[in-house]
This record gives structure tokens, sequence and C-alpha cells, in this order.
């Protein structure tokens, strides 16, 4: 999802807790799950279950909503947020979950953004996805945001490719299985 040109940057401290708030506050959701994400300067991407077609359009379009109240009242503005509608794809194969993980999660990466320590973007749900590998000395133990994946393909089926050692500097992740 694009923001119009002109705006603030999503990367910053108070952008940044509107967009953690709007992704809590979808966490509930029965029918739509918001399982990972990236925040990136000027647009977000999106890594969501849903029941059906209708239950991804009415999640997302709620989701929008929320993160545009939001931020406009942040930015003490009015009116449209966003450019124009989101893209979305059907993933069907382990394959192209793990690839679109990677691509979602490495994103900064792709735009330039290195992180000081080689580590993960914290303007992404990285941290999160498996909170069971270590990350350096610590063990990643913040509660995350977001919906706990329910498919198969999102909490499990995306492994048989290989997990990923670190959300990090690769674009196309490193893999250690």
């Amino acid at each position: 999802m694009k923001l119009r040109i002109g705006l603030p940057s999503l990367r910053c401290g108070p952008a940044h807790s509107v967009l953690i708030g709007a992704f809590v506050a979808m966490r509930g959701r029965e029918r739509f799950r918001l399982v990972h994400y990236s925040i990136q300067s000027n647009h977000l991407h999106f890594v969501c279950e849903a029941l059906d077609r209708r239950e991804l359009t009415l999640g997302v379009q709620s989701l929008a909503i929320r993160i545009a109240k939001g931020l406009n009242a942040l930015w003490k503005r009015s009116g449209k947020l966003f450019r124009d509608r989101y893209h979305d794809r059907i993933l069907r194969t382990p394959r192209e979950v793990r690839n679109v993980l990677g691509y979602v999660l490495s994103n900064s990466v792709r735009h330039g953004i290195a992180m000081a320590d080689g580590g993960t973007d914290p303007y992404s749900s990285g941290r999160w996805i498996d909170a069971s590998i270590q990350r350096g000395a610590e063990l990643v133990q913040t509660r995350s945001p977001l919906a706990r994946a329910r498919t198969w393909l999102l909490s499990i089926g995306w492994r048989i490719h290989g997990r990923f050692d670190r959300v990090t500097r690769d674009p196309a992740f490193a893999s250690n299985g």
C-alpha cells in the first residue's frame, strides 16, 4: 500500500507507533489475520491470511481505515492517505510463501536501508518470524502485535524450503535448512 506523495516517512517513532496500534487492533479478527509486515518510508507490505477473497478485501480495508485515521490525526491532516488500491497476490505453494516472506521481511535492504548491526529491520515483523531462533546474544521476547498464522502454508509449509538464519542483509535470505 503506497502513500500519497509528499507525506512524512512511516519509518519514524510516532508513525511507527500508530501503525503498530492499528496492527494490534486487527489481531482479534477471526476471518482476516495480519501475519507479517514491512514498513518502508512511503509504503507498506503485508502478508495476511483470510477466509476468502471477500474477507481479505474487508480486512485490508479495515486496516487501511485504521491506519489512515491514525496517521491523519498524527500529521494533523485530512483526506486520502493512500495513492491507490492495494495490490494483492494469492499464495498457493510453500515456495511462494517463503519467497514472499523473504521479499517482505528484507524489503528495507532492497530500498538501501542497511541495519547498523546487520540485524533484523525494526520496522518489520522479521523479529517474530521464529522466536526460537537466537538473534545475536538475546532471544526475541517482545510480544508480536500480529495474529499468529493458522494456515499450514504460512505457519509450517514454507519451512520445507528452509528457515531463515536471519531476516537481514541478503534479500534472498540465508537458509539453514
